[in-house]
């Protein structure tokens, strides 16, 4: 048997998602040395479908690192929102309400692309198709990342720090001894279906709500729009074939005259919520859905993600270029104060939007609260103002 490749590196990055790339990007800029392990191809992760808006505290987290003209070029503003009640539509000028701050309809693949095209600028050792397959020492000076390479040849890294961006099914946090970390975690009790179509996109980001259930329309470029599909727990692609989406979301949007289109992807939405503490075992540090997930309801996944690489990008540059670890070991509790904030306010969301519809799940009391609830966005200027604050991602 071949000896393994034996490398070092100050970085060892798990992931090239948003998050790792974002990682990379900051500590190249910095002068800190890294190396991105991905296990996907590199046409894989420039083509996965995920978030699509990009909110203010990402935005200028970019802008402070230099990196704002080469990945917010040419997006759009996310601007008024629509929601469509009963088929009657309300707006909500958010920027406006968040104190002329706005976010940015920005896909995940092309904060993909152009993330890669920033990493090349900076001549990154970034390496695709690299399975990792065992991490250890992570609790020593000198941790070790073990990965076979697309020819099958094992590599072995030895690095000063790790860092988890490999998602939540990723070999990071399994690389954790049981009962390091607490486990919180809750079940929503809803089921989403989410269907991409070459279809055209709403003039705002809309959201419907009705005794039919949950539906929602966002723009994702200019011939193509992202639905989502209130459904029951369990229901899987198959129960939701072309003829039926498109008939509930002309129901439930209210819209008899809306066009269908190819649909050139759809999946279930596992609505869950999920966040580790700490976020960190040793010189191993979890970022992104490594240590929790969010439901999509107020679009703080990606961003959540972006926020943490921000954060440890900080700490990891003062520890290396300055031997400072105070950033480092405050790591988690920096992160999850704006983790749990965020899961509040998708759980609020995720509540309002669900129990203001089909009251079948929740009752006639619940549902007539949630109604109120959501009169108050638009009756009190102090309730639509704390929510388009949390919204837009300002502090």
């Amino acid at each position: 048997m071949a000896e393994s490749v034996r490398e070092v590196t100050t970085v060892a990055i798990i992931g090239a998602g948003p998050a790792g790339l974002t990682l990379a990007n900051l500590l190249c800029r910095s002068g800190v040395d890294c190396m991105v392990l991905e296990r996907q191809s590199r046409s894989y992760i420039e083509s996965r479908q995920r978030a699509g808006v990009l909110d203010r505290r990402a935005g200028r987290m970019f802008a402070e690192w230099g990196l704002a003209d080469q990945v917010l070029e040419g997006t759009s503003a996310y601007g008024t929102l629509e929601i469509r009640t009963d088929g009657e539509p309300r707006y909500l000028d958010v920027p406006a309400l968040a104190g002329g701050q706005h976010s940015w309809l920005l896909t995940q693949q092309v904060l993909v692309r152009r993330l890669l095209g920033a990493l090349e600028d900076g001549k990154a050792d970034l390496r695709m198709e690299a399975d990792v397959e065992v991490m250890c020492d992570l609790d020593g000076d000198q941790p070790m990342v073990r990965y076979r390479d697309r020819a099958g040849d094992i590599h072995e890294v030895r690095c000063d720090y790790v860092a988890g961006c490999d998602g939540f099914h990723g070999a990071s946090r399994r690389s954790v001894p049981a009962g390091a970390l607490t486990t919180y975690t809750y079940d929503h009790g809803v089921g989403w279906i989410t269907v991409l179509a070459e279809a055209p996109p709403p003039r705002h980001p809309l959201m419907a709500i009705s005794r039919h259930g949950y539906a929602a329309q966002f723009p994702r470029g200019a011939h193509a729009s992202r639905y989502y599909l209130q459904c029951p727990v369990g229901d899987g692609v198959a129960s939701w074939p072309d003829e039926k989406v498109w008939c509930q979301l002309r129901l439930r949007l209210g819209d008899e005259a809306l066009p269908d289109g190819v649909i050139v992807e759809r999946a279930a939405v596992e609505m869950r919520s999920f966040v580790v503490d700490p976020m960190s075992y040793g010189r191993l540090f979890l970022v992104g859905d490594a240590a929790h997930l969010i439901t999509p309801l107020g679009g703080k996944g990606m961003n959540l993600a972006l926020g943490d690489a921000d954060v440890l990008a900080r700490a990891l540059c003062a520890a290396v270029l300055r031997g400072d670890d105070a950033l480092l070991r405050a790591y988690s509790s920096t992160c999850l104060r704006r983790i749990w904030n965020y899961q509040e306010f998708s759980r609020w969301m995720t509540e309002m939007v669900h129990d203001a519809g089909d009251a079948s799940g929740c009752g006639p009391f619940r549902r007539e609260l949630a109604r109120a609830r959501l009169a108050r966005l638009f009756d009190s200027p102090p309730a639509a103002t704390a929510f388009a604050t949390l919204l837009s991602g300002v502090d």
